[in-house]
């Protein structure tokens, strides 16, 4: 069975919401799926994607292949968690320094 990871359509019209899902390959958009491992708002601004980056990296690591624009936001996701684990160690640092 061929696994991909790609994006489910959801949300009203000219109102797209996406859900990260893992689905087989042969299965439609928004047909059958196995699991939901984020979602996608491409209306909202700045950070608008969640993803379960060990969900996304189990299923990758067992054969399952991403498709273009969820490859994109697994790397953005992990970007924007290393960014905000760095943030509050140096605001631990700064603040016993203040004081």
């Amino acid at each position: 069975m061929a696994v991909s990871i790609r994006l489910r359509r959801e949300g009203a019209k000219n109102r797209p919401y996406y859900k990260v899902v893992v689905a087989d390959s042969r299965c439609p958009r928004d047909g059958k799926f196995i699991e939901i491992i984020g979602t996608y708002d491409p209306k909202k601004p700045a950070h608008n994607s969640t993803i379960k980056l060990d969900r996304a990296e189990y299923w990758i690591s067992k054969g399952a292949q991403p498709s273009d624009t969820v490859r994109s936001l697994i790397k953005k996701n992990k970007k924007h968690t290393a960014t905000a684990q760095v943030a509050p160690e140096s605001e631990r640092t700064q603040t016993p320094a203040e004081t």
